[in-house]
C-alpha cells in the first residue's frame, strides 16, 4: 500500500455558531455524542461544551489518527488545548474491515456517498471492530488541567459531530486510515479477483432471466390491489405508563407525544397523497431541527416537553409561543417570515412598492417606515412583512416584540387590516 501522508492530517476551519439546531442529524453523529455523553462523568461540563460550541467558541478543528485537537475559548474568552483521544484500529483490524467492506459492493458506495449505512457499522461489529466511539472510548486532554471531560474538550466533541454528520471519513482518520489510503485499499482488494485465472471446471453463473421476457411478463401479472381508505383519524399510540420502570434519561410522556405527533403527521402526508395524487404533489424540504420542534410544539404538548422543545430549538419559552403562533398560521414558510429579514431589491422591490402605492388611496395611506423586508407603520405597533413569494403577513407589536398578526394576503392593505382587527377582537 502506498501511504499518502498527506491524506493523514484534515483541519477544518472554525465552524459557524450552532444556534437553533442540533449539533448531529445523522445517526452516526447522533452515536458520536452518545459515546461522549456515556464517557462525561459530569453533565454540567457537557452542557457547558454545548454552550461553546454553539457560541462558536471552537476554533479550527484537526483530525489525525487517534487524535483531534482545537483550541477553544472558555466563557472568559481564555483560550486552551483540547484534545480528545481515540484509539487507533490495528493492522489486523483494518484488513478485517477491508475485506469485508469489499464483500458487499453497498458499503463501498454508500462510504463514497459520503454515508455511514447501519449495516456497514454492524457488519464491522461482527467482525470484532467497533467504529464509533462507546462508553470511555473518547479520552479528554485539556489545557486547562481537568482530569475528566470539561467544558472545552466536550465542546470539541459537539462540534466534531457537525464535522461527521458531513463527512464518515472523519472517524476513519480518527481510526487510522485517511480517505486516499482506504480507496486505494478498497480498489486493490476489489481488483484482485479479477486478476486470478478462471477455473474451466468451476460451474458456470447462472444466466438469470431475459430482461425483455421480463419485461413482457408484466401483462399477465395481476394488477394492484386497491388502495385502503384512509382512516378519519390519525391512530392512537400505545400507553407506555406501564408496572415497568423507565429506563434512565427516558421520558414515557415524551415519548407519547412524539408518537401521536408522527401519527398525525403521517395521517396529514397520506392525505394530501391521496388527493393530489403522486405526480402533482410537490416534494416538502426537510424540516432542520429547529423547524421541526416548533411542528412538535404546535401540537400542545404537555409544560415538560414543552420545555424540552423551548430548550432544544434555542428559542426558549416566549420565543418558542411565538413560533407556534407563527406555524398555525402557514407553517415553514410563515416561520420564514418571522425568523428571516432579507433585503428586497430588483424587480421584487418594484413590484412591493407598486403594490404598497396602490393599496390605499391618497389620503388614507399611512406612513410606513422601511427596512430591509419589513414595512412599520409610523407610531402605531402594526408592521407588514414581505414574503419572498410576494405576500404580505400582518404583525403587531406586543410587550416590545413583533409578533404574527394574521394570515397572508396578496393586498398589503388588507394584511394591515387584519391586524387591526385581531388586535380589537383580542381587546376585553
Amino acid at each position: 500500500m502506498t501511504r499518502h501522508d498527506g491524506d493523514m492530517e484534515r483541519t477544518f476551519a472554525a465552524l459557524p455558531p450552532a444556534r437553533g439546531r442540533g449539533f448531529a442529524q445523522t445517526w452516526w453523529g447522533l452515536a458520536w455524542l452518545k459515546g461522549l455523553e456515556e464517557t462525561a462523568l459530569d453533565s454540567g461540563q457537557l452542557k457547558a461544551g454545548r454552550t461553546l460550541a454553539r457560541a462558536g467558541a471552537v476554533g479550527a478543528v484537526s483530525v489525525r489518527p487517534g487524535r483531534i485537537t482545537a483550541v477553544v475559548r472558555g466563557r472568559d474568552r481564555t483560550a486552551h488545548r483540547a484534545d480528545v483521544l481515540l484509539e487507533e484500529l490495528t493492522g489486523e483490524q483494518w484488513d478485517r474491515f477491508l475485506d469485508m467492506t469489499v464483500e458487499r459492493a453497498g458499503h463501498v458506495a454508500a462510504l463514497l456517498d459520503r454515508d455511514m449505512p447501519p449495516h456497514l457499522v454492524e457488519d464491522a461489529a461482527a467482525t470484532g471492530i467497533e467504529l464509533l466511539p462507546g462508553m470511555g472510548d473518547l479520552e479528554p486532554e485539556c489545557g486547562c488541567g481537568a482530569w475528566d471531560h470539561c467544558g472545552h474538550t466536550a465542546a470539541l466533541c459537539y462540534q466534531v459531530a457537525r464535522l461527521l454528520d458531513q463527512d464518515p471519513f472523519v472517524l476513519l482518520l480518527m481510526r487510522g486510515r485517511g480517505e486516499r489510503d482506504l480507496l486505494d485499499d478498497l480498489q486493490a482488494r476489489s481488483a484482485a479477483p479479477a486478476s486470478e485465472p478462471s477455473d474451466p471446471s468451476a460451474p458456470s453463473d447462472p444466466e438469470g432471466v431475459d430482461a425483455a421476457e421480463a419485461y413482457a411478463t408484466g401483462d399477465i401479472l395481476p394488477p394492484l390491489p386497491a388502495l385502503p381508505e384512509l382512516p378519519a383519524e390519525p391512530g392512537v399510540p400505545p400507553s407506555l405508563d406501564t408496572e415497568t420502570p423507565p429506563a434512565s434519561g427516558v421520558d414515557p410522556a415524551a415519548l407519547e407525544f412524539l408518537a401521536a405527533r408522527t401519527a398525525a403527521e403521517a395521517h396529514r402526508m397520506l392525505a394530501e397523497a391521496l388527493r393530489a395524487g403522486p405526480e402533482q404533489r410537490a416534494v416538502e424540504a426537510e424540516l432542520t431541527l429547529d423547524q421541526d420542534a416548533v411542528r412538535l410544539a404546535s401540537g400542545s404538548p404537555s409544560a415538560g416537553v414543552a420545555e424540552r422543545l423551548a430548550d432544544g430549538s434555542g428559542r426558549g419559552r416566549e420565543g418558542l409561543a411565538v413560533a407556534v403562533r407563527a406555524w398555525r398560521l402557514g407553517g415553514i414558510t410563515a416561520l420564514s417570515v418571522l425568523d428571516e429579514e432579507w433585503t428586497v431589491e430588483g424587480e421584487a422591490l418594484a413590484r412591493a412598492r407598486a403594490a404598497l402605492d396602490s393599496a390605499w388611496d391618497e389620503d388614507e395611506r399611512p406612513a410606513l417606515r422601511a427596512k430591509g423586508n419589513r414595512w412599520t407603520v409610523t407610531g402605531a405597533p402594526n408592521q407588514l412583512r414581505l414574503a419572498r413569494d410576494g405576500r404580505w403577513w400582518p404583525y403587531r407589536e406586543e410587550h416590545g416584540s413583533w409578533v404574527p398578526a394574521g394570515g397572508p394576503a396578496q393586498d398589503p392593505a388588507t394584511a394591515l387590516a387584519s391586524a387591526r382587527l385581531t388586535a380589537e377582537e383580542e381587546q376585553p
